[in-house]
């Protein structure tokens, strides 16, 4: 038996038909439609996504994925399978309304993917007037986020067959000082935890399964329900600005956080419940040649000169065996590997895509393309036109091509019989499963109003601080400098900080304290304060960045010419290197109050060289840290918290160490070694 019934009555007809459905019965999902009827058939709801007035195989929930499928891929026309092959970014507009452009790619493009960049923020800033808000979109609220996502979805619903929208998004639940989109997103509302390398240091798969399941919860709210993440590269090529993206250089325990996070942002099962994964940069994008970002020209090439990937490959391989649902090829040029062609990107490479990572790895998901490897990034095709570019990587084994959005030149490919018909139905297939596996087509729609409160809720952040605490590492503690100490006057404890808030420092959860900061801004004449007499402690949080880079460095890095500068000494000289406070700074202000007295907690978001001519090695306590708010740092220096942190990569004892290591493969020989990997002491 079949009933029609409107939207506005489906939550009562649900309701009602629960009460009545036989304890033996096929138990109802939840279903919610906006823009089309329902349907009860035999006491159970559906979506009548065609608005046909019967139930089809696509919309009946009780039937087996591959069954829905095939269904509505023979239903399609073929401009809304050409859109299945096409994702870009659609941000909210301020107050989380919808751009004009939005409403195009979902009604001309056919689209059903896109990343979304948008800041989601307790208080968000208006756009600055005629500017919008870039590429990374303005701020919105996580109410505003849900309502936008929900308004996306009603409008997919709407269309001829109602094929629901997935969003993605890069990584967002981190401490970031210098968020790039198309990179990652500020934390902004969502609970902040330490960069990824620091997931690694705090060495605690019960808290990193723990992560796992509230930014699940964090991103389903808002109606994210996959992400382009996490990076199963390796930490191998200390120049490589990514690092702090990835875990660890160890291929072992980053295929251990692979399983734990795919287990828990996924669950056991792609389902309802999932934030879908795209993992990458398969085969693995660590071993940029010369550490260059392979975003850019000058860096397109990879460096393989162990000879084979097998050791790249290994968190790869755990993520396909823990049921990754997507993957993510690199941008660069696998110089020297066996896989044909080895002259191109990754995924123009049919010997990587399908010989490797298909028939080899049995990967039975769906390969989603780094963002504008079309056009911008095309490495190795750069003289082909943008129809065999396409051409190229559809046949190689992409399903999705990131940063496109033209619908008529994927149909004009497959009518031209460049791309054949049935390679299209394959992506169709592959893309559609993943979203009927998420329930999408049941129900695509969030609480907004739920999201308001969830997002970054006081009990998902204290244990993201608590994850901060644990990824600190103590590498050094001369003359057991740390924890402080009260004098034996029982007078406050003087300290004298840089790079730090006077008044966290000071706060009196620590104890008894009095604070002298000597941070000073150089472009208002100011200079830095000296050491007061007396000062107990000097605690100094060291922090590099590349603020002097070239302006077409949109993405991070420094300049190609200072890529090998890793060396605190050899920064201080360098144009695109900043460290804060400068290395000036910091050694002036340990001969004033002494070295044995100094704290220096360093944030390692590369594996910076810690050089005898820096001087920092003298310092009596040396921490390094992975993105941690400064209360974490305290709560080490004073003892509230034991350190236990270990390193999750290895650290030179020397500039030339970073040049002469081999770009795929981990750490350092022993004489150029600091700290090795997984080094770290306590007190």
């Amino acid at each position: 038996m079949i009933f029609s019934t409107h939207r506005v009555g489906a939550a009562a007809l649900l309701f009602g038909l629960a009460l009545i459905v036989p304890p033996n019965a096929i138990a109802q999902v939840h279903v919610r439609a906006r823009a089309k009827p329902t349907l009860a058939v035999d006491r159970l709801l559906f979506k009548d996504l065609n608005a046909n007035g019967r139930l089809d195989p696509y919309e009946d929930w009780r039937l087996p994925v591959a069954a829905r499928v095939r269904d509505l891929t023979g239903r399609m026309t073929l401009d809304e399978k050409a859109g299945m092959l096409l994702i870009n970014t659609l941000n909210a507009e301020a107050g989380g309304r919808i751009s004009d452009r939005g409403v195009r790619l979902i009604n001309d493009e056919k689209m059903t993917r896109f990343v979304f960049r948008n800041t989601v923020t307790p208080n968000p800033q208006p756009p600055v007037a005629g500017r919008g808000g870039g590429f990374g979109g303005t701020e919105v609220s996580a109410y505003e986020a849900a309502q936008f996502t929900n308004l996306v979805q009603e409008l997919a619903e709407g269309t001829r067959l109602g094929i629901p929208v997935l969003f993605k998004s890069n990584a967002r639940n981190h401490f970031e000082r210098d968020a790039r989109a198309g990179i990652n997103v500020g934390s902004g509302a969502f609970s902040e935890w330490p960069k990824e390398p620091g997931l690694a240091a705090m060495r605690d798969t019960a808290l990193l399964a723990e992560f796992g399941r509230i930014m699940r919860q964090e991103w389903s709210a808002i109606g994210l329900r996959g992400m382009y993440g996490y990076m199963a590269d390796l930490a191998t090529e200390p120049r490589w600005f990514r690092i702090h993206e990835t875990f660890s250089e160890d291929a072992d325990l980053t295929s251990s956080i692979i399983t734990t996070l795919v287990k828990n942002i996924q669950g056991e099962r792609l389902g309802p419940g999932s934030v879908a994964l795209t993992m990458k940069h398969f085969p693995g994008g660590g071993p940029q040649a010369d550490g260059a970002d392979s975003h850019y020209a000058f860096g397109k090439n990879q460096s393989h000169p162990s000879g084979d990937l097998a050791y790249q490959l290994k968190p790869f391989r755990a993520a396909i065996a823990a049921g990754v649902s997507s993957i993510m090829p690199a941008y660069g040029i696998p110089v020297g590997t066996k896989y044909a062609p080895n002259d191109v990107g990754m995924a123009f490479s049919r010997g990587l895509l399908t010989a490797l990572l298909r028939d080899t790895l049995k990967f039975d998901g769906n390969l989603n393309s780094d963002t504008g490897i079309i056009g911008t990034r095309a490495w190795g095709l750069e003289t082909k036109s943008v129809d065999d570019q396409i051409a190229i990587a559809v046949n190689a084994g992409v399903d999705v091509l990131s940063g496109f959005e033209s619908n008529k030149q994927i149909v004009g490919l497959v009518t031209s019989g460049k791309i054949s018909a049935s390679r299209l139905d394959e992506s169709v297939r592959r893309l559609l499963a993943e979203q009927f596996r998420l329930g999408l087509f049941e129900d695509p729609y969030v609480d907004a109003d739920r999201a308001a409160y969830l997002v970054g809720n006081r009990a998902f952040q204290l244990r993201a601080e608590e994850a901060q605490r644990k990824s600190i590492v103590l590498l050094q503690n001369q003359g057991a400098l740390l924890p402080f100490r009260a004098p034996a006057s029982n007078a406050p404890v003087r300290i004298y900080t840089m790079g730090m808030r006077t008044d966290i420092v000071g706060d009196a959860r620590w104890g008894s304290y009095t604070v002298v900061s000597g941070d000073y801004d150089a472009a208002k004449g100011e200079h830095r304060a000296t050491v007061p007499s007396g000062t107990d402690y000097a605690v100094l949080r060291v922090e590099v960045s590349n603020q002097g880079a070239n302006r077409d460095l949109t993405f991070g890095g420094a300049n190609p010419d200072e890529l090998n500068l890793l060396a605190f000494s050899d920064m201080a000289k360098a144009k695109s290197w900043k460290v804060s406070p400068s290395v000036e700074d910091i050694q002036a202000t340990m001969r004033e109050i002494g070295p044995g007295k100094t704290v220096l907690a360093i944030y390692f978001r590369q594996p910076y060289v810690l050089d005898e001519a820096s001087g920092f090695r003298s310092a009596g306590a040396l921490l390094a840290t992975f993105g941690v708010r400064d209360a974490a740092i305290m709560d080490v220096l004073t003892g509230r918290f034991k350190p236990s942190g270990k390193l999750p990569f290895a650290l030179a004892s020397n500039a030339q160490a970073v040049v002469r290591q081999a770009s795929d493969a981990p750490g350092y020989d022993r004489a150029d070694t600091l700290f090795p990997f997984g080094f770290g002491i306590s007190f």
